[in-house]
């Protein structure tokens, strides 16, 4: 059980380079499976989601040939399984991705119920629906999925409310599907685009609409090719560094960032009163006075991301006034205040108001449970204190790293192998910004 040891109280000064997106890599070495050529992939995370997602692919047919520390060519001349691996798909949400290459190339897929952070349930009706008008059979047994079909039709489909996850499996299966495809109200993030120039360079014919985005079109070929793609830098670690420079009262130099894609974050926290400097491919951000509250509401892009909002709770902390954080992509994403508030803080989970939850909130209803909050206020500034604690999630093991920075005396954040999920040498480079921080690996 690995740990970070952590002297904070210390500002962070410096610069950083960000990694390739967690949430674009391990997805586009998914949908190189589609080819049987080989794909020459660039700034790859060397992360554990990454790491889980080759041994998957391994599984099932793929040849991996490690180029540098962040390139990969991916080949797999031949499926040979239609079968993810209980054991490695259970760990990952990432597993149900293989059911596009695995229908494309042999007809069937058989795939464990996706595992990864516990954040609710994940809306993989979406996707059953949308499947089912593609020709393909989906069949729930126990803790396996399985999906079939004689032949992929292309459809027309209207997500209710977008989902970032599916309208990426549904582009990669339409991509070969016979006929055209329409996603009506499909997800906008950067990283959807980053696969669709990926699936462009191997063959595919997708293209957004130039007067409405959130309407994708796709023309179905029957084979794609190799191709050589950079995946799009890591917002979501970007994000971690800004709220690390900013909860300390330091400043930071963040690199190999297009700041468009960080623009939300951007204007608010120049809202609160962070002085920002916006590049061709960086960004610079400094604290130079007490931040002022804020109230924001996580959306789907180009909203407030729902995956910035426990780190930004922690800048909430050090902020004057009250601010009030609403989370309506997931039902049950505050398990990090029970950490904040170990240390300090001073919050109050509490439920909106709100007269149609069905409209508010993008989670399914069924998905809600009375004892799950939405929303919490948070006071601030307050002075925190250390803490030993171990982690359970990805984000929240992020937020009580960075607290423990904020926070004067020695903490312990034991399993930080959770963390290792979605960032590469994290104290290495906190360590480079100023950071007192030790990496005990065990």
């Amino acid at each position: 059980m690995s740990r970070y040891l952590i002297n904070g109280g210390r500002p962070l000064h410096g610069e950083v380079s960000i990694r390739g997106a967690k949430n674009a890599g391990f997805k586009q070495i998914i949908a190189s499976l589609l080819s049987e050529e080989t794909t020459h992939l660039t700034n790859v995370p060397s992360i554990t989601d990454v790491h889980i997602t080759q041994s998957i692919a391994e599984s099932l047919g793929s040849n991996f040939v490690k180029i540098g520390p962040h390139g990969l060519e991916v080949t797999t001349p031949k499926i040979t399984s239609s079968v993810v691996p209980q054991g490695t798909g259970e760990k990952s949400r990432s597993s149900f991705m293989f059911a596009a290459p695995l229908l494309a190339r042999t007809g069937e897929a058989t795939i464990p119920i996706p595992g990864g952070d516990k954040l609710g349930a994940r809306p993989l009706d979406r996707l059953f629906e949308c499947y089912r008008q593609m020709n393909i059979k989906v069949e729930e047994s126990g803790s396996k999925i399985h999906f079939s079909t004689t032949g992929i039709q292309g459809t027309v489909y209207k997500f209710e409310k977008p989902s970032h996850t599916v309208t990426e499996v549904i582009l990669m299966t339409s991509a070969v599907a016979r006929g055209e495809s329409t996603i009506h109200n499909a997800a906008l993030e950067p990283e959807i685009d980053d696969l669709i120039e990926m699936l462009n360079s191997m063959g595919a014919k997708i293209t957004r609409d130039p007067v409405d985005p959130k309407i994708i079109r796709i023309k179905g070929v029957p084979f794609l090719n190799g191709a050589h793609h950079q995946v799009i830098a890591d917002r979501n670690e970007s994000i971690t560094f800004a709220c690390a420079a900013l909860s300390t009262r330091g400043s930071i130099n963040i690199l190999r960032i297009e700041p468009k894609i960080i623009e939300t974050f951007l204007r608010t926290i120049e809202t609160m009163g962070a002085h920002v400097d916006r590049g061709r491919d960086e960004v610079s951000i400094t604290w130079l006075a007490p931040l002022k509250a804020i109230d924001i509401e996580t959306e789907p892009e180009p909203g407030f991301m729902t995956d910035w909002q426990a780190l930004f709770s922690l800048v909430m902390t050090q902020s004057i006034g009250c601010s009030t954080i609403i989370e309506k992509i997931f039902p049950s994403r505050f398990q990090h205040i029970e950490t904040l508030d170990q240390m300090g803080a001073k919050t109050k989970l509490f439920n909106p108001e709100v007269s149609d939850p069905s409209t508010y909130y993008h989670f399914n209803p069924e998905s809600d449970l009375p004892t799950y909050f939405h929303g919490v206020k948070i006071y601030g500034p307050c002075k925190l204190s250390p803490v030993n604690i171990t982690v359970k999630d990805l984000r929240a093991g992020a937020l009580a790293t960075l607290a423990a920075l904020t926070a004067t005396g020695q903490s312990v954040i034991e399993r930080v192998e959770y963390i290792e999920r979605g960032y590469e040498r994290l104290a290495e480079r906190l360590l480079a910004l100023g950071a007192d921080i030790k990496y005990i690996k065990t």
